[in-house]
């Protein structure tokens, strides 16, 4: 780790930045460095040592957030929850396909939406219950994050193109206030291929991080907003801290950062937060 501090410092210098200062967050694990410069020169200056160590470039003011809002599939959990469901109808590599296509944003999400979830039309309502006890796991560091934050009075807010039956149970597991997310519909004990309601695509997202802003007085500066998919963007934009977690290609290029080795807990050392101050389960 004292390799890649230097390596950055380094970086900085050859790019006619001033260091200032740097200090550990957790020894040997996360630290800060500080120099005198613009945060676009400083991202540019370490962009090539992102292959190998995770770099979150910001002001070094408001970095405690006080909302997260985060997307879940494959950021707050670890699958894509439409996937492993198709899996139980025998269609899990045809839906996936659609699915990586969406998230990487050659698709138009809503349209690639209700075209999977017409393909589940007349499986069982049950196999969602065995989906969710079967396959659906949290990301490491979910719970770290989101408790941690809520410690300090954060508002938190899950926002997902996946399904309620999904978000409403890993919301609460994980400590979120509250989930907002698409329905499933269900007729007589079956999928109907239908989702009813509004979809929860990019532009609500983006939509439900500034009214939760709003509703909470904050001023973008400290709002944080994490996802992996193209229909993240519009939301990673909007936040005053906008992060890629292991995200497809346009997600990271749009973000304020990119997450691509560590996990969640990443989010907690951006925020200066060392781990003898996160949350535990013990």
């Amino acid at each position: 780790m004292r390799d890649d501090i230097d390596a950055a410092a380094d970086r900085l210098r050859d790019a006619g930045l001033s260091v200032t200062d740097w200090a550990w967050i957790d020894e040997g694990r996360a630290a800060d460095i500080t120099a005198d410069a613009s945060v676009s020169a400083i991202r540019m200056a370490l962009a090539p040592l992102e292959e190998h160590v995770d770099i979150v470039v910001q002001p070094g003011t408001d970095r405690r957030k006080m909302l997260l809002v985060s997307d879940m599939d494959s950021t707050m959990i670890t699958v894509e929850c439409i996937d492993e469901l198709a899996d139980y109808a025998g269609l899990k590599a045809e839906i996936s396909a659609v699915t990586e296509r969406a998230m990487r944003g050659e698709l138009d999400f809503v349209e690639a939406l209700r075209g999977r979830v017409k393909l589940l039309e007349g499986l069982e309502a049950s196999a969602i219950a065995r989906c969710r006890e079967e396959r659906v796991r949290m990301m490491p560091g979910a719970q770290q994050l989101v408790r941690t934050m809520k410690g300090w009075g954060a508002h938190c807010l899950l926002v997902s193109g996946g399904f309620h039956h999904f978000a409403d149970p890993v919301a609460g597991e994980i400590g979120f206030d509250r989930a907002v997310a698409n329905q499933l519909e269900v007729i007589a004990d079956r999928l109907s291929g239908a989702v009813t309601g509004p979809i929860v695509d990019s532009a609500l997202k983006a939509t439900l991080l500034h009214r939760s802003a709003a509703d909470h007085a904050l001023p973008a500066a400290q709002t944080l907003a994490v996802g992996d998919g193209a229909n993240d963007i519009m939301m990673i934009e909007a936040a005053g801290l906008g992060i890629a977690y292991h995200a497809k290609p346009k997600t990271a290029a749009a973000a304020d950062a990119a997450i691509r080795h560590g996990d969640l807990s990443a989010l907690l050392y951006a925020q200066g937060v060392p781990r003898a101050q996160w949350w535990s389960a013990e």
